[in-house]
């Protein structure tokens, strides 16, 4: 099975999936957090929609990111960072005993970072 970044992995794509929720889904909701306190810190004349837009999103998400730790937790998955660049960052991937490494193209993690921003956040708009 190949991976996203062109590695051979033994992670069933479901499951790799979830995994990288664990790596992305902090990420936005680290830039969530900055961004909630540039609008309370605005000119905006009416912050609130935008604060409450923000904060509904941030909920979604750690109820997603909770998600996926349990399933992690309790399927023996886990991801953490070993090593960065300003190219690349690598992550080790522990799958039920064993271990993969996988690098990531940073601006694809960037890419990816915006793309869920956006479903998260257009997803809550397109729900109205």
């Amino acid at each position: 099975m190949k991976g996203v970044d062109g590695d051979m992995t033994r992670i069933p794509e479901s499951d790799r999936d979830i995994m990288e929720k664990a790596i992305y889904l902090p990420m936005v909701l680290i830039i969530l957090n900055r961004d909630i306190a540039v609008v309370k810190n605005s000119a905006f004349k009416l912050k609130q929609p935008y604060v409450d837009l923000i904060e509904e999103t941030m909920k979604e998400i750690q109820r997603e990111l909770a998600e996926a730790k349990q399933y992690m937790k309790k399927n023996k998955l886990a991801v953490f960072e070993t090593k960065r660049d300003d190219a690349f960052t690598m992550y080790m991937f522990n799958y039920k005993g064993y271990e993969e490494s996988h690098n990531y193209f940073n601006p694809r993690i960037r890419n990816k970072v915006q793309e869920l921003m956006e479903a998260y956040l257009l997803k809550k708009h397109l729900s109205r």
